[in-house]
């Protein structure tokens, strides 16, 4: 059953991550992408843009910044609006608009608050800010009427994407569980395959794929990629 949330897109900036990461012999410039969801108790915040880092840091990436009080004020939405905020990880080109947010409930893995928690996870500055308030889970849950939290670890042990119903079919906000919409694509050819009883071997898979198959996702959206991943023939 659908709901009235709508989800909208947040151009949050941009890095260029380095030749030495990408796999090839050049440097990629990818988007910082959040996404407000419209709920009728209130709008939810998945992702907060980047955070200051150390020089080193900084000069690696090259991150470029549009101020989130920006980025919501084009959606008519305020800082004081946001009821609700979730984070896919807390790297900091994830969580750097936490601080700003100050005692609005942030979701969390437990697992990947401990693992922030650990010295040279990510910016210490960006957790345990002044006001932070964490609302932490283990698994799965239903955070509001027709949203929510499912696991999708990977990229980090605690790494999670947001499901949202709505009236036209469910969104996936998938955040870095892919790094690009072609290699979830990629991932559920192998799943289909697999269920269709291909030979193997075949390329692996992660197992959440399975999960977030079981709520029939119109369109699946990522944190650094503007592609959107919609079905080929209307199912997973």
């Amino acid at each position: 059953m659908g709901t009235n949330s709508t989800v909208r897109r947040l151009d949050l900036g941009h890095f260029v991550r380095p030749a030495s990461e990408t796999g090839g012999p050049h440097p990629r410039v990818e988007p910082v992408l959040a996404y407000l969801v419209r709920h009728e108790q209130g709008p939810i915040l998945f992702d907060t843009g980047i955070g200051d880092a150390d020089p080193e840091t900084e000069a690696h990436y090259r991150p470029r910044r549009r101020a989130l009080p920006d980025a919501l004020s084009a959606a008519g939405v305020a800082l004081d609006d946001v009821s609700l905020v979730v984070n896919c990880h807390l790297h900091f080109d994830h969580c750097g608009g936490n601080p700003l947010l100050a005692g609005t409930p942030v979701v969390v893995q437990s697992a990947e608050l401990e693992a922030a928690r650990r010295s040279g996870y990510t910016v210490d500055e960006l957790i345990d800010f002044p006001g932070a308030r964490y609302e932490e889970i283990t698994g799965e849950a239903e955070i509001r009427p027709g949203v929510w939290i499912v696991p999708t670890p990977g990229h980090t042990a605690g790494h999670q994407s947001l499901v949202v119903r709505q009236d036209d079919g469910t969104v996936v906000l998938a955040g870095q569980a892919h790094d690009f919409a072609s290699e979830f694509a990629s991932a559920q050819l192998a799943r289909r395959a697999a269920l269709d009883g291909v030979e193997q071997p075949l390329p692996p898979y992660r197992s959440w794929l399975d999960r977030l198959a079981a709520f029939d996702p119109r369109r699946v959206l990522f944190a650094h990629d503007c592609s959107v991943w919609e079905p080929a023939d209307g199912g997973c």
